[in-house]
């Protein structure tokens, strides 16, 4: 069995409020959700309005197949327009 983790850092440009950058967010997540089977959340910057971390967990008996779902996961997000990615970290256990 093993573990991929994958950390996402955005930036949100044309967020004013807390309020639109869950709009955002929850958008994003749900998105990620239906169309992978993963779980998703916010891990950081909880405070600020434009910046975020998210954190996606996934399971699988296979290596390549999880580095291929965070590959289209990094795609889907780079793809919304209402988000900048600063940085992202995946790990393997």
């Amino acid at each position: 069995m093993l573990v991929a983790v994958c950390q996402i850092e955005m930036f949100l440009p044309e967020s004013s409020s807390l309020k639109s950058k869950r709009s955002v967010l929850n958008s994003l997540k749900t998105r990620i959700r239906s169309k992978f089977n993963v779980s998703v959340t916010e891990v950081a910057h909880h405070d600020k309005w434009q910046r975020t971390t998210m954190g996606i967990s996934m399971i699988s008996n296979e290596g390549k197949f999880l580095d291929k779902t965070v590959s289209a996961i990094l795609q889907l997000v780079e793809e919304e327009s209402r988000v900048e990615i600063l940085d992202h970290s995946v790990e393997l256990f």
